[in-house]
């Protein structure tokens, strides 16, 4: 079997201090130091995000509905982000150093947390539970309080996937990829667990500021772990903005709209790039791009040569940008499905605080923490999926199983919440702001844990077919791709939530007062049809490697 140019067998540059070459970097002995940095940087991360709508409405008297809203914008954000990172990381700076470079906006980040929780000028006087005169916070105050969370958001939303891309990038075989995934995941929802119940613990019942002040050790150590281990990573050279290809590609076919394709049928007049000999002709589907690789007299050079430019695009550019068009159907599937677990995941928190929390007689659940049981399913699910189903399913069937399961936990969720309203008003409690309803909310903990188990088959599913199916120029992006679909769910869960709360009495901030057992329907309904557009996204799709 002939053996590929040494360009496409693996373009990756292994440097030491004194930048001599070392193949035999990567595998699986950069795992530890890959997970161990995730670990530190995801336990700060969480540590803020999953009880900042606590933190809002007890710290900062935000209104209930508001929080939501500010928090679920702050999620988008932490998501969007990524693709920033793999961006930079793709074109410019390569993984390591972006790592790097956001980890430390993350400590940034924290240090700013830890000061607004410690010092009273940065935070507005405290508010009883359920006051409607509440002094809210003063133009600084925001202004400092958004400043610290966007540094925060920033450093999470850029090391998150861009950790897990060079963690792969450090394996050959796409089976390892697909291993670390799983546990890459595994070890993600183990670090969210630590934060949504130690640290959201120490918040609640000893202090924000000594709370924060753990996120803040726990992210510098995820630094020093990542650094430590950087004589043993494979790095991966960046190759030039892909998103600059695919521009070129676009204006190119533009271009070039009135040049006939009809006798353009051999690889003569084709533009193709001599490292990638198998691309030499490109395929038939969307063939209007094809002429931004069809060589024409007005693209040849002095010398009779050509290259590439924004009229002229090689045949591998072309058909990259013809497996992203292909497989975006299937993507955006996840972005109605991120709606769903945005919406139900906010309103937990609200419900959670509207319940009986108590854990025997003297310990209480903070409010916070209750999405760990989400996480808690999900990791063990990632496990047993790993260890005993993973081998029998294909991705597509992994992805379809989790929507499924996610629709029956929004199901449960509107008929937990309609009972819980049953029992507000059989004891009066509709116009009673801050009382306490007499049922437990460990009643959460069931709808909760089915989702964590649709998670578990859908998004590591997602993340490694993305990383299998992208252009390899795109592989950071494929990662981040995953993350941008969950950002773009949550700022969509933020506008649908205004929505309805501009148009129905669903929400109102006293929730014993609305309807968000109406909410989980409507989640349902979303959740429904948007399983009937993936059954038709995968029946039409084509896998680019059919080893996945």
């Amino acid at each position: 079997m002939e053996s590929k140019p040494k360009e496409v067998e693996e373009v990756v540059e292994t440097f030491s201090e004194d930048g001599e070459d070392h193949p035999k970097r990567g595998g699986w002995i950069t795992f530890p130091f890959v997970t161990g940095s995730m670990l530190g940087l995801s336990i700060a991360g969480g540590g803020w995000g999953s009880n900042l709508i606590v933190f809002l409405i007890t710290k900062f008297n935000v209104k209930s509905i508001s929080a939501t809203q500010i928090t679920n914008i702050i999620f988008g954000t932490n998501n969007l982000l990524p693709i920033v990172g793999a961006f930079i990381a793709d074109s410019f700076l390569g993984s390591f150093s972006v790592v790097v470079i956001f980890s430390f906006l993350s400590l940034l980040g924290m240090t700013m947390l830890t000061l607004i929780a410690t010092m009273h000028s940065l935070r507005p006087s405290s508010c009883p539970p359920g006051s409607l005169t509440c002094e809210g916070p003063s133009n600084f105050q925001y202004s400092v309080l958004y400043g610290a969370l966007a540094l925060a958001s920033l450093g999470l939303g850029g090391t998150s996937f861009t950790i897990a891309t060079m963690g792969a990038d450090q394996f050959k075989n796409p089976k390892d990829q697909g291993v670390f995934f799983n546990w890459y995941f595994m070890a993600l929802y183990v670090a969210n667990l630590i934060s949504s119940t130690a640290i959201i613990y120490v918040e609640d019942n000893v202090g924000w500021g000594l709370g924060f002040g753990i996120c803040f050790i726990a992210n510098a150590i995820g630094i020093l772990v990542f650094l430590l281990g950087k004589r043993f990573y494979r790095r991966v050279k960046p190759m030039g903005s892909p998103f600059m290809s695919i521009a070129r590609v676009l204006v190119a076919s533009i271009r070039k709209m009135k040049t006939s394709l009809a006798t353009s049928r051999d690889s003569d007049y084709f533009y193709a790039d001599e490292v990638f000999a198998d691309n030499t002709v490109p395929t038939k589907s969307f063939r209007f791009l094809n002429r931004a690789a069809l060589k024409t007299e007005k693209d040849k050079q002095f010398d009779g040569s050509y290259t590439k430019s924004w009229k002229l695009c090689t045949v591998k550019e072309v058909e990259d940008l013809k497996t992203l068009i292909k497989i975006m159907p299937l993507w955006s599937t996840g972005i109605f499905l991120s709606i769903t677990i945005a919406i139900s995941g906010s309103l937990v928190v609200l419900q959670a605080l509207s319940m009986d929390r108590h854990l025997g007689p003297h310990f209480i659940i903070p409010a916070g923490s209750f999405p760990v049981f989400n996480l808690l399913a999900t990791a063990i699910s990632i496990f047993i999926v790993d260890r005993f189903i993973l081998h029998k399913l294909r991705p597509l069937q992994r992805v379809g199983i989790g929507h499924v399961i996610n629709i029956v936990g929004l199901v449960g969720s509107a008929l937990l919440e309609r009972g819980r309203l049953g029992v507000v008003r059989s004891h009066n409690l509709t116009n009673q702001p801050g009382t306490v309803v007499p049922m437990s909310a460990l009643w959460l903990v069931a709808p909760m844990s089915i989702m964590g188990i649709g998670e578990a088959f859908q998004f590591p599913g997602q993340v490694a077919l993305y990383y299998e199916q992208f252009p390899k120029p795109l592989k950071s992006t494929s990662t981040a791709m995953m993350s941008l679909l969950i950002g773009i769910g949550f700022y969509l869960s933020t506008a649908i939530t205004h929505l309805v709360k501009q148009t129905t009495g669903w929400l109102p901030n006293n929730i014993n007062q609305g309807r968000l057992d109406n909410v989980f329907w409507m989640s349902a309904v979303i959740g429904v049809v948007n399983f009937v557009y993936y059954l038709i996204c995968a029946k039409f799709f084509k896998f680019q490697n059919q080893n996945v």
